[in-house]
């Protein structure tokens, strides 16, 4: 009888092993488990879930319609320039595979003045206005439930691509007393709606209601480029609209030569800026194909120089970068890049991507006396530590402008399509 049931549980074990085998390709890596606190995260476009404030070294693991609670310290590598990527089933590991940063990956640090330029993916809405109509004031946009932050993608079926799309449509449809039917995108959401024009008795116009942009403009600091490919890195974080503060979605973009010409000193809790002078028609030097939490990315047109650090140089992950000196390159005058001391305040040792890695304070006595510390603009400027490339400048604190976040250089890598990793050896955990 025991020799029977023994019999029974080694069957068991046994198939149990061998699913566990032919899972193995069919399983997501532990890129799942993130931490941020307090924030409503959405995992494969499901149902957000609200994650609780655990702590630091605590994860979130969503799976099905529940949220677990892991200690993600034991996810950190034990040794310098190695991490570990897990796959499990049912919460044991049945493979890790080691990694480190490729020996040859080399970067270009930047530290240039850019100017930037973005073309919406179809027409963003940044407001509602009323439109006085036979009927009295009205707007037909917000009529037609068209939201603040509402990107129109199509109209009457074609694709929408600048505002002058807009407007031959809103006047045929005004003219034949016809709605438009609009397809509009809100956050994951594609919505159909229908539209009707309203002829303006002060201008004499159809008119639709609705304030809309199709491009943005600013300028930023280059962070990397990699020499091989040319794929490049700037700013550090994402590109936001000034009236929604949503991320803009772009049908594409540029990136032109830029030149300080002054800086405003923040006071008071307004963060200081750089005055610069560009040209979105002259001076091109790459396209921006994505705009990301990690900051705009690209490729350039050819190589760019930016005075004296045109060397390429190694990176490090963020569990090697240390609390102390550091420096920083941008531009303070003109288009020279120049070198100026920071600290390190802290670094948290990321094994997920996360935008604010790094707490750093500028110490140089010469950036203090023309900035005041960070200033808007100065976004993207490289850090380099040790000989190596750790990131970039990304916020500054408004009540303190000498002080400010940093994000770690691996993530605006893997966004950029810089391949970092290489993997070392793989196994079966028992």
């Amino acid at each position: 009888m025991k020799q029977k049931k023994l019999n029974s549980i080694r069957f068991q074990l046994g198939v149990i092993l061998l699913i566990a085998v032919i899972a193995v390709p069919l399983l997501t890596p532990m890129n799942k488990y993130l931490s941020i606190p307090n924030e409503m995260v959405t995992f494969n476009n499901e149902t957000p879930f609200e994650v609780p404030d655990l702590g630091e070294n605590i994860a979130v693991e969503a799976s099905g319609d529940s949220v677990q609670a892991i200690d993600s310290s034991s996810f950190y590598p034990n040794e310098p320039g190695n991490s570990q990527l897990v796959y499990e089933v049912n919460g044991f590991p049945i493979k890790k595979v080691n990694l480190s940063v490729l020996e040859d990956l080399k970067v270009i640090p930047g530290g240039q003045s850019i100017g930037v330029q973005l073309q919406t993916l179809g027409v963003l809405v940044v407001g509602h206005h009323q439109v006085n109509g036979a009927d009295g004031a009205v707007s037909p946009g917000e009529k037609a439930d068209i939201s603040v932050g509402d990107v129109i993608l199509e109209i009457n079926g074609e694709s929408v691509k600048g505002m002058n799309d807009i407007k031959k449509y809103v006047e045929k449809a005004g003219e034949n007393d016809k709605d438009l039917e609009i397809k509009i995108k809100r956050g994951k959401e594609t919505i159909d709606t229908h539209l009707q024009p309203v002829l303006d008795d002060n201008e004499d116009e159809y008119k639709i209601g609705l304030y809309i942009r199709d491009s943005a403009a600013g300028i930023g600091t280059m962070t990397f480029y990699e020499p091989k490919s040319k794929k490049y890195g700037a700013l550090g974080h994402v590109i936001s609209d000034m009236d929604t503060k949503k991320p803009i979605e772009i049908h594409d973009g540029t990136i032109v030569r830029s030149s300080v010409t002054s800086i405003e000193k923040g006071n008071n809790g307004i963060p200081g800026e750089k005055q610069a002078k560009f040209s979105v028609r002259e001076n091109k030097i790459g396209n921006i194909t994505k705009n990301s939490p990690f900051g705009i990315f690209g490729k350039l047109d050819d190589a760019i120089s930016n005075g004296g650090y045109n060397k390429p140089m190694p990176i490090s992950l963020s569990h090697e970068v240390k609390e102390g000196p550091a420096k920083i390159l941008t531009v303070v005058e003109g288009e020279e890049v120049e070198e100026f001391d920071i600290e390190i305040v802290s670094s948290v040792p990321q094994k997920f991507p996360a935008t604010k890695g790094m707490v750093i304070k500028i110490t140089d006595p010469k950036l203090l006396e023309a900035t005041g510390g960070i200033v808007q603009g100065m976004s993207g400027s490289p850090i380099i530590q040790d000989g190596k490339v750790i990131g970039a400048v990304t916020h500054v604190f408004v009540n303190d402008p000498t002080s400010g976040y940093g994000v770690h250089i691996e993530w605006m890598l893997q966004d950029a399509g810089v391949n970092i990793y290489k993997e070392n050896d793989k196994k079966v955990a028992s």
